[in-house]
């Protein structure tokens, strides 16, 4: 792949500057619980179509007591779309030349009284230059107050930029995170957006702002809720629940395709799926 620019190269040193943050507090948060659980990295390469070199990530996994399973993942890549696919993408219809730069993160907690979760941001240049991403609660058992704490959280990320932002963009997740098959939404919603371009320093900051409101409030609602008692009833329906975020991450959701479209590591992009899930 090409050498990154300086835009490209301050996006990717704040998403694994992001990365180490959230990845720290999460750590601590197994330490309060008296687990000696930490992440485990794992660097990956890619190769482009071209035989060239494409770039690459780190895969971070964690496997403890309140964080029954969680990735977080960072990547850089670029080279060459390839195909049908390749024209799907914003800017890359006459040329299929792209970098990526990102973080995603998908939590699925041990007590079902804590919600999954969901963030991903990141920044696209084809022809066009922009950023992307979100962060949405994912509840097996929703309860209000985390709910509303999120939402609030997010929208206050949001209103420091635009006032506009929260409502169109808690609205696109809203029809984002839908499970069209289930008639049923993925989760208590969030926020998500795409192709935010033009103003570089603007969206970068919006996004770095995105960021930092989900370490701050996620890690809230985990400590709130991971000493709740729960029973079988609990955990059944938190694995039936979970088999339905298996079926929208890998029917519907454009991350993996985009993943596995462009080569990815595969056992990055899949970190998504839940450790445990049923379906009745």
């Amino acid at each position: 792949m090409q050498p990154l620019d300086e835009q490209q190269t301050a996006a990717r040193t704040w998403f694994e500057h992001l990365r180490d943050l959230i990845c720290a507090e999460f750590e601590r948060i197994e330490t309060e619980a008296g687990s000696d659980a930490i992440f485990e990295y794992t660097p990956w390469d890619r190769t482009d179509p071209s035989g060239a070199p494409g770039g690459g990530g780190v895969r971070g996994v964690m496997k403890g007591k309140v964080f029954e399973k969680v990735g977080v993942n960072v990547s850089t890549v670029g080279g060459q779309l390839e195909g049908e696919f390749g024209k799907t993408i914003h800017g890359a219809a006459d040329d299929p030349s792209f970098c990526a730069t990102g973080i995603s993160l998908v939590a699925h907690m041990a007590n079902p009284h804590v919600p999954a979760v969901h963030m991903n941001t990141r920044f696209l240049t084809t022809t066009k230059r922009w950023f992307g991403g979100g962060a949405d609660l994912n509840p097996p058992l929703p309860v209000k107050e985390d709910t509303a704490a999120f939402h609030a959280a997010m929208k206050a990320a949001c209103d420091a930029h635009d006032p506009a932002h929260y409502p169109h963009f808690k609205a696109w997740a809203d029809t984002y995170f839908y499970i069209p098959h289930r008639k049923v939404h993925r989760g208590v919603g969030g926020i998500f957006y795409d192709h935010l371009e033009g103003d570089f320093d603007a969206n970068f900051a919006f996004t770095k702002d995105v960021g930092r409101a989900f370490l701050e409030i996620f890690p809230k609602i985990v400590r709130r809720r991971m000493d709740t008692r729960f029973d079988a009833v609990d955990l059944a329906a938190q694995r039936a629940w979970r088999g339905r975020y298996a079926e929208f991450n890998l029917v519907y959701d454009r991350g993996t395709l985009f993943g596995l479209k462009t080569g990815g590591n595969i056992d990055a992009i899949l970190m998504s799926l839940p450790p445990v899930a049923t379906w009745s």
